[in-house]
């Protein structure tokens, strides 16, 4: 069985960043972070251990620590005021790249487009990206085309996560759809998102099982499921390397493994040792 690692997973440099930034507050004092600061229950686990509270960016005020903390999916300008507004001391996570999203949603607005967001309803980037715009829409495919209001003009970002041949073909099917609208699209997703797909590509063009760790709310994560799915290799996610079952691999011989933005590297390292073991049980 030969095991090949993604040419790019796993931890990008805005959650990276977040995590350092959180274990900092919480050794200085106590903090507590408004979400999950990353979909990933290995970093959850590293944080409690740390003593940091989890509330709710929705509930202004309801934290039990005079430090909280937005996490590097991002909020609305009006959430940051409610919460400094409500006596607390507020640290910012955001991704610069999701940062990057929520200026050119801004600027799109500022030139009197119509908002439009593509990503997962109900997801908190989406949630942060549309907070300060009441008009902004999102939309996940064709059939929410109908969600739209009649316009001149649409402006059109995504979630950073979003697959880009996706976001593509939405927006190519969005002019079809309203041609005398104009249709003006900001490429929001970020990079590492695209290098990740594009590794992936590549392991699908050559693996037929893929092993995906991240955490199973995460939507990156998922959506390499998704793309391995689509493509007929069959998927294992995971979270952590003690879920890998010898019998899964029993006939597998070209094992791809990548992981989601917000999973740890030594979590890969450790899951690709545990492949190893499977491989050559004798070793184990």
């Amino acid at each position: 069985m030969k095991i090949q690692l993604a040419e790019h997973y796993g931890l990008c440099f805005g959650v990276r960043d977040a995590i350092a930034q959180a274990e900092k507050l919480a050794t200085a004092g106590p903090l507590t972070i408004l979400g999950e600061l990353v979909h990933n229950p290995v970093v959850r686990e590293r944080l409690d251990s740390l003593g940091v509270h989890q509330g709710q960016l929705a509930t202004p005020g309801d934290a039990p620590t005079p430090q909280v903390m937005i996490t590097a999916h991002g909020a609305s300008d009006a959430a940051r005021a409610a919460w400094r507004g409500a006596g607390f001391g507020v640290a910012d996570g955001t991704c610069p790249l999701v940062r990057h999203a929520h200026g050119q949603l801004r600027l799109l607005v500022e030139l009197g487009c119509q908002p439009v967001v593509i990503g997962k309803p109900g997801h908190v980037e989406v949630n942060g990206l549309i907070g300060d715009f009441p008009e902004a829409v999102v939309i996940e495919n064709e059939r929410d085309f109908s969600k739209l209001p009649a316009a001149t003009r649409y402006g059109v970002v995504s979630q950073t996560t979003q697959p880009i041949e996706h976001v593509q073909q939405l927006v190519a099917a969005l002019r079809a759809h309203f041609p005398a609208s104009e249709v003006t699209f900001r490429d929001t997703v970020c990079q590492p998102t695209k290098n990740r797909q594009n590794a992936l590509r590549k392991l699908l063009a050559e693996c037929d099982t893929l092993v995906v760790v991240g955490g199973h709310n995460s939507n990156n994560t998922l959506q390499l499921v998704a793309a391995a799915t689509a493509a007929g290799r069959r998927a294992i996610h995971i979270t952590r390397p003690d879920e890998l079952r010898d019998e899964w691999f029993a006939e597998a011989e070209h094992v791809g493994v990548t992981a989601g933005t917000s999973t740890l590297k030594e979590t890969v390292a450790a899951v690709v040792a545990r492949l190893e073991q499977i491989k050559q049980p004798t070793a184990a």
